[in-house]
């Protein structure tokens, strides 16, 4: 059964980038994890070329509702003129971790003031 939760894949070329992606997607509430896994080798095509590079792959915990929000902060925030985000449903998973998944990218509650009398 599928779920509203995605995986996102953005691959970055630091440490400093992939560190600034992250805590940008966490603080705006944007992903609720993200995993950084140093040392993939990328090899692909850039501009008629082969290209080879050593790249951090970051996975994105987040909600499906949140793809443009995560696309938006990514290009916005990454030095690629063209950087990887791939998004790949989560079809099933722990129970506890779904909803874990979801309190922590849910929109954050603003407090109404009291109401006077």
């Amino acid at each position: 059964m599928a779920t509203q939760y995605d995986l996102c894949l953005v691959t970055a070329g630091d440490r400093a980038t992939a560190d600034r992606l992250t805590a940008g997607l966490l603080r705006e509430r944007l992903a609720a994890c993200v995993t950084a896994l140093p040392g993939a080798s990328s090899a692909y095509l850039w501009k008629g070329r082969v290209e080879k590079a050593e790249e951090i792959l970051l996975l994105v915990k987040t909600r499906r509702a949140l793809r443009s929000g995560v696309t938006d902060f990514v290009k916005r925030n990454h030095p690629y003129e063209v950087p990887e985000i791939i998004f790949a449903a989560i079809d099933a998973g722990s129970r506890p971790y779904l909803d874990w998944l979801g309190e922590n990218t849910a929109p954050k509650k603003i407090k109404s003031a009291p109401k006077r009398k």
